[in-house]
């Protein structure tokens, strides 16, 4: 049945009477500090009537106080913790726009202030439907599924779904009174995001209310049918259910079982799913007629169980073991299905009172951010209860067998996707890192073929911007657009996914050759200008990347089947085959510290140190399997072990092989000069100073001069750069900032 709103206490003019509430809400869990409480309640009732002081307004029906009371009322009935009953108080005003989520992390703390900025995340949901209460990311399966996802990655602290499902309680109790459009825009919303997500956290206390009520607006002649059945029959039904616990309990007390035994009201639409699921007519449904029977002990629920069972006969495949087999979201009990006094068919569940908290509350029930160390060892059932967060959503109990969908969730759930939406309100799910252009190839080939510019949430952003869970994405078109080379020069990072490089490669594949043999040369001696490399010989250069001359190659790299980095590392090979796995040995400094040999390189058996070289032929990487060649004048050359050149030479000289190991030795750096030119602003080197932090590298010099006549500036840096790779990408980063002229590597002559 649907639950009664309890309204709050009232004063005589119509104001909330405060000090009332909070007697309540203290009564309910006297562990929460009442006087932190009347502080944000008070907070939260002046914001508002500031708020509406300045814009000429009178609070009717509904305010955001009121609200964030009833949402905050709701977490105590589910023994939240202090800090999520103060955020559930100042949502709603926050929310509004009425407080600065600034001032709440002043007053409140940082705790207070992100597990409300969490909960106006989750308000994407919401936000996809559109003003006519047309639902547009709930109208097929995988949007729905979609959603779930990106709800789940959205939330790093359970609280933040508890304040969000409490906060969708009050919104569904109060779109009563409001028109038909919001009804079912509402109700939509609560039956396929938020029940589920309930049901998944095993809070069975409110999963029942939204199921009910969100049924009540969807199919209001179905709920009417059924409830009319139900109240025809109720004043029978309760008696008959009175003369049922009487019977029971005086049987379990006459085998010293302390019960407590009460009626278990049946929900409307459990009711209706029921006989939907197993074409039933309401005659047939078992627990209509049910008892609920709370013991002490695991134990006492078999006995009971057997007690049931003798005084009255068992319906055949109509028990279940929730204890033994407890459902996914934790759920424990017995469930019995018997015809009990007069032939009439009767359903008994039977449980602990523990299990029963745990029904009722469940993630709440377990709770240990109130008075108990979370890292401890008595969190670790809460730990589990809670895992699916990170972990599989299984959500067929409400959706019916979807093939594949719990393989899927595996993979999707984990932090490593993003859940962004489309103009139109569709949730679009890509990996972590994912830019707007990925999502354009991602919604279609031509977007991403046309693509101009993007917008996030109304901004416009670069397309190598990094997507974040929960932003809305606007691509700029133009119909004469057409791909761009530089997209796929990974170092400027502009697509991430395999889908969208795969079909701008297909794009210039079926552009004219020549066309692509101009741009491969330009993109190449582009690249190779900006990291100082010597001139390169390009037919060589064609061969070792085993193609057959340098048209062939440049061909290649216009169309996109050979990458720009790739080439560079070889032309490095070729300049100084002996060191080709040392890309930076061409600077003329080594780098500090570095010392080819040492024991935390490579690791000589039986001997000391030795003057140690990667081979060029077979240029072993660090956790390859490697042995080593003794050579004449030159230390310890280091092979792979299927290298065929040192087979060949284990072959002739086999005392020359000796065995090599990695040792755990940190990456290797080398320091290189750069050459920035930009036109001067403010903020130049803030920004290229955080380019080289998010990229983790270390800055050992800084030089910069401003040109007043031309309004220029330029910089000069040294920075500590493991390889020609990280190289190429940090040009083409700063090279991606505003106001940048070229940004190259400086050789000196």
């Amino acid at each position: 049945m649907v639950q009664v709103r309890v309204h709050q206490p009232i004063n005589d003019d119509g104001s909330i009477n405060l000090e009332a509430w909070l007697e309540h809400v203290t009564s309910v869990d006297p562990a929460l500090d009442r006087d932190a409480l009347r502080a944000a309640c008070e907070f939260a009732r002046a914001a508002e009537q500031q708020a509406n002081a300045a814009q000429n307004l009178w609070t009717e029906g509904t305010s955001s106080f009121s609200a964030g009371l009833e949402i905050a009322e709701i977490l105590a009935d589910l023994k939240l913790d202090q800090d999520s009953l103060v955020a559930a108080v100042i949502y709603r005003g926050v929310r509004e726009g009425k407080i600065p989520l600034a001032d709440v992390r002043q007053r409140f703390g940082p705790v207070v202030a992100k597990l409300i900025e969490g909960v106006l995340r989750m308000a994407a949901i919401s936000a996809s439907l559109n003003p006519r209460g047309e639902s547009m990311v709930l109208g097929s399966q995988a949007q729905v599924d979609n959603l779930r996802k990106m709800l789940v990655a959205m939330v790093d602290d359970v609280r933040v779904a508890l304040i969000k499902l409490a906060e969708r309680t009050c919104a569904i109790r109060a779109v009563k009174d409001t028109d038909e459009e919001r009804r079912q825009r509402v109700a939509r919303e609560v039956f396929d995001i938020y029940a589920p997500l309930a049901h998944r956290l095993g809070i069975g206390h409110i999963k029942w209310e939204l199921e009910d009520l969100s049924f009540r607006y969807l199919e209001p002649e179905q709920y009417k049918q059924i409830a009319n059945l139900l109240h025809e029959r109720r004043l029978d039904r309760e008696h008959y259910i009175n003369e049922v616990m009487e019977q029971l309990r005086e049987e379990l007390e006459a085998t010293g079982i302390k019960a407590d035994i009460s009626g278990r009201a049946k929900h409307i639409y459990s009711i209706w799913r029921k006989m939907q699921r197993k074409g039933l007519q309401f005659s047939q449904i078992y627990d209509v007629r049910a008892v609920r029977v709370l013991v002490p002990a695991v134990r006492d629920c078999y006995t009971a169980l057997g007690i049931v069972h003798t005084l009255w006969r068992h319906i055949p495949k109509e028990f279940d073991d929730y204890i033994a087999n407890p459902k996914e979201n934790g759920y424990r009990s017995l469930h019995t299905a018997v015809l009990g006094p007069e032939g009439k068919v009767l359903e008994v569940q039977i449980r602990t009172s523990n299990m029963h908290e745990e029904a009722e509350l469940g993630v709440c029930a377990h709770w240990r951010y109130k008075g108990t160390d979370v890292k401890s060892g008595a969190s670790s059932h809460y730990e589990e209860k809670i895992s699916w967060l990170r972990q599989v959503l299984e959500w067929h109990e409400e959706l019916g067998d979807i093939g594949g969908l719990a393989e899927q969730l595996r993979v999707d759930i984990e932090p490593d996707r993003v859940y962004v939406f489309t103009p139109d309100g569709h949730a679009i799910d890509l990996p972590k890192g994912a830019t707007p252009l990925d999502f354009a190839y991602r919604v279609h080939t031509e977007i991403g073929h046309n693509c101009r510019g993007a917008k996030i949430n109304g901004r416009i952003v670069p397309l190598n911007y990094s997507l974040q869970t929960g932003e809305q994405v606007e691509i700029i078109t133009s119909k004469q657009g057409t791909p761009s080379r530089d997209w796929l020069n990974s170092n400027l990072g502009y697509v991430t996914t395999s889908r969208a490089r795969a079909k701008i490669v297909h794009w210039f594949k079926l552009q004219d050759r020549d066309q692509n043999v101009a741009a491969g040369k330009v993109m190449l001696e582009r690249e190779l200008a900006r990291v100082a490399l010597p001139p390169v010989d390009f037919e060589k250069l064609a061969e070792k990347a085993n193609l057959r001359t340098a048209e062939d190659m440049f061909a290649s790299l216009g169309a996109g089947d050979l990458r720009l980095a790739q080439l560079v590392n070889l032309a490095q090979q070729l300049v100084e085959p002996e060191r080709g796995n040392e890309q930076l040995e061409l600077i003329p400094r080594k780098a500090q510290g570095f010392k080819p040999g040492k024991r935390g390189d490579i690791q000589i058996q039986g001997v000391g140190n030795l003057l140690t070289q990667m081979a060029g032929c077979c240029q072993p990487l660090p956790g390859d399997p490697i042995v080593g060649y003794i050579t004449l004048g030159r230390g310890v050359s280091i092979h792979r072990q299927d290298c065929a050149a040192v087979l060949q030479l284990g072959g002739r000289e086999p005392e020359r092989i000796i065995q090599v190991s990695w040792g755990p030795v940190p990456v290797q750096t080398y320091p290189v000069d750069i050459i920035i030119r930009a036109y001067d602003r403010s903020g130049l080197l803030r920004d290229v100073t955080q380019m080289l932090l998010n990229e983790k590298l270390n800055v050992l010099a800084v030089n910069t001069r401003s040109n007043k006549e031309d309004n220029t500036a330029s910089m000069s840096l040294t920075v500590e750069i493991p390889g020609l790779d990280a190289l190429g990408r940090l040009l083409g980063r700063i090279s991606q900032l505003p106001n940048i002229i070229e940004a190259r590597r400086h050789r000196a002559p």
